[in-house]
Formats: structure tokens, C-alpha cells, sequence
């Protein structure tokens, strides 16, 4: 019987030890993989950043082109118009 018990109790430890090292490994390994995700984290937030500053630049510029495209086509208008009675002679 004491036997039986000191077999289970080595038995006990030894998967204590066991189940204390797979703990530490995996608790480890979240830390390095909340490191990466973190680190991924603040990348994709910049790159993010980055992308919507372009966007904003390039509706800025489609704005002014736009404008200015506008601008011309009413100056063209108004060449025609003022220019409409030469024709009649």
C-alpha cells in the first residue's frame, strides 16, 4: 500500500512538473505573440494613417482639377458667345 501511494505521488509530481513546464511554455509563447500583435498592430495602424493622408492629397488634387476644368470650360463658353456674331459676316 505504501508503495502504491509513493508511485502515485511520484506519478502526481512528475505531472505537476510536467503540466507547470507547459504552462510557462505556453504562457511564454502568448507574450511573444502579443509582442508580434502589437507590433503588427501599430504598422497597420500607420500604413492605415498613411493611406488616408494619400486619399485626402488626391481628392484635394481631383478638386482643384475639377475646378479648374470647370473654370475652362466656362471661359470657353463665354470665347463662343462673344464671339457668335462673327460669323454672320
Amino acid at each position: 500500500l505504501i508503495r502504491d501511494l509513493d508511485k502515485e505521488m511520484t506519478e502526481a509530481e512528475a505531472d505537476e512538473k510536467h503540466s507547470q513546464a507547459d504552462y510557462e511554455k505556453t504562457m511564454s509563447e502568448s507574450v511573444k505573440k502579443r509582442a508580434a500583435d502589437s507590433k503588427l498592430l501599430a504598422e497597420k495602424s500607420a500604413a492605415r494613417a498613411d493611406a488616408e493622408s494619400e486619399l485626402q492629397m488626391r481628392k484635394e488634387a481631383r478638386d482643384g482639377s475639377v475646378k479648374e476644368h470647370m473654370a475652362t470650360g466656362s471661359y470657353i463658353a463665354s470665347l463662343h458667345s462673344e464671339c457668335d456674331w462673327l460669323p454672320q459676316y
